[in-house]
């Protein structure tokens, strides 16, 4: 089990979107060969990760929330950097900055590069802080904070990867976001399911919903 143990105890959470890819029984191996973990698998009640992320969000009970994608693109030994921004005070909500350092070769095809580049620009105008990277799927931040949001989530499951809400909801309440700079490799489990163009429009569309929420709420 790679992932660091963090604070005074360290919860896992596995959330199962249906994958064929054999992802519940490598999930129940761990659970019957870590014992001394606190490991938890939990049925995802609909599709996509923004979906994912929050039945396991509703499934954690510990005081900071981690995100780590299954696909192993960011290493789990890197969570401690999350978690430790968040409760030294350092942020509220620490996103991973995919496009900072160099990546593995291959990792990411060069038009989601672009794409990347130019929704971290785009979201960086609305919040009113520069970002380098808006969708790194790695992120932590306060359980109590989360709760707090969801209950008034601008894009909620319009938004299929969860990326935007946390962004502009961390935003609309004046909490800190920091970036921390992580390097992205080559998938080790499964096969990507994002379609370049429609999820680009979607995320378009998402950007334009929020433009307007936000320009209605400083009004």
């Amino acid at each position: 089990m790679r992932t660091p143990t963090m604070g005074r105890h360290t919860e896992l959470v596995f959330v199962l979107g249906g994958s064929t890819d054999g992802t519940e029984d490598a999930v129940r191996s761990a659970m019957n060969g870590c014992p001394d973990r606190d490991i938890k698998m939990v049925l995802q009640p609909g599709v996509g990760k923004g979906d994912a992320v929050r039945a396991g969000f509703a499934a954690a009970t510990g005081d900071v929330l981690i995100i780590l994608d299954g696909d192993l693109t960011v290493s789990p030994e890197e969570l401690p950097r999350f978690f430790d921004a968040v409760v030294s005070g350092q942020a509220d909500l620490a996103v991973g900055c995919r496009l900072s350092v160099p990546m593995e070769q291959g990792a990411m095809r060069f038009l989601n590069i672009w794409g990347n580049r130019l929704f971290a620009w785009v979201v960086g105008r609305l919040i009113g802080q520069p970002l380098g990277d808006a969708l790194c799927g790695t992120k932590a931040l306060w359980a109590k904070d989360y709760r707090m949001a969801s209950e008034t989530l601008w894009l909620g499951r319009e938004d299929p990867f969860g990326d935007f809400d946390l962004l502009f909801n961390a935003a609309k309440f004046h909490q800190k976001i920091i970036q921390l700079p992580v390097r992205y490799g080559s998938r080790v489990y499964g096969s990507t399911h994002i379609r370049r163009f429609w999820h680009g429009w979607k995320l378009f569309c998402l950007c334009w919903s929020a433009f307007r929420r936000l320009r209605l709420a400083r009004q």
